[in-house]
């Protein structure tokens, strides 16, 4: 029948699956070695196998390529799986790329199993270098003066991950105001990892026009567009004017309703 699989033996999803858990389950124990290497996009890439020994009699090596929670399997069966066939050239030490994009980004592992119970796996975290696009600074156009502003700055492209800093009316801004004559008026914490730049409580020092900058040494620093922030007090006057229109207009309501009763349209009608 049409899609239905084989008699005899499980689907190719299935047998995919058996491999990737028979392999974990058999290297257990085994001695891993680890590296990190650092490769600009569009570049070739040498991958080694650190897990190769030139005296094993047959090695069987596999490798797979770990992208977060995802795990393929890279090379298996003495051939290249897709789509690395036409990118990849395999040697029994190495794998090159003839050219790497930031999709490449992950952790290569490399399984060596020789005759026996010899064993031997190495892993290389692969970072694709990219540098970073152009950030959003998210500013809010006004804020309450002793409440709590929250500023952000936004890049996506940047390979490893940029640190940020923002800048006021131009000037580079401080993890710590205090040390500053600048900003010591101001109390903020700064988070050059996420981009967040937090005024608790907000001042009227704080008025300015502000822009970040993203930077993960590769290429050139970014920098945002410029934008304003005004630091507000309440408007007691407009809260008071509102509250004055709101009553005047319940008492024209309660003056209707009133007016309603005595003229005797609310009465029942006598039949």
């Amino acid at each position: 029948m049409a899609g239905a699989a084989r008699p005899g033996g499980p689907g190719p999803r299935r047998r995919l699956l058996l491999l990737l858990g028979a392999a974990a389950v058999s290297l257990v124990g085994a001695q891993v070695t680890s590296e990190t290497r650092e490769v600009p996009e569009h570049q070739p890439a040498d991958i080694p196998c650190a897990a190769f020994r030139s005296g094993w009699s047959s090695p069987r090596i596999e490798w797979k390529f770990q992208k977060g929670s995802s795990l393929v399997l890279f090379y298996y069966g003495g051939e290249l799986t897709e789509p690395y066939k036409n990118r990849v050239q395999f040697s029994p030490t190495t794998i090159r790329f003839s050219t790497v994009t930031r999709a490449d980004t992950g952790k290569y592992i490399c399984e060596v199993v020789g005759d026996g119970s010899q064993i031997a796996k190495s892993e290389v975290n692969l970072i694709v270098q990219v540098p970073p696009s152009k950030p959003l600074a998210h500013v809010p156009a006004s804020a309450t003066i002793g409440s709590r502003a929250v500023l952000r700055c936004a890049e996506t492209d940047g390979s490893p991950p940029p640190t940020f800093r923002w800048y006021r009316d131009g000037a580079l801004m401080p993890a710590d105001p205090k040390t500053s004559p600048t900003f010591r008026n101001s109390s903020y914490t700064l988070d050059p990892a996420t981009g967040e730049l937090i005024f608790e409580p907000l001042s009227g020092f704080d008025t300015g026009d502000y822009s970040c900058e993203a930077n993960n040494n590769v290429g050139s620093p970014q920098k945002s567009d410029v934008v304003r922030m005004e630091a507000s007090e309440v408007n007691v006057g407009g809260i008071v004017a509102a509250v004055v229109v709101l009553l005047m207009v319940l008492a024209l309501v309660a003056f209707g309703v009133w007016f309603a009763y005595s003229r005797g349209f609310f009465r029942k009608r006598k039949e």
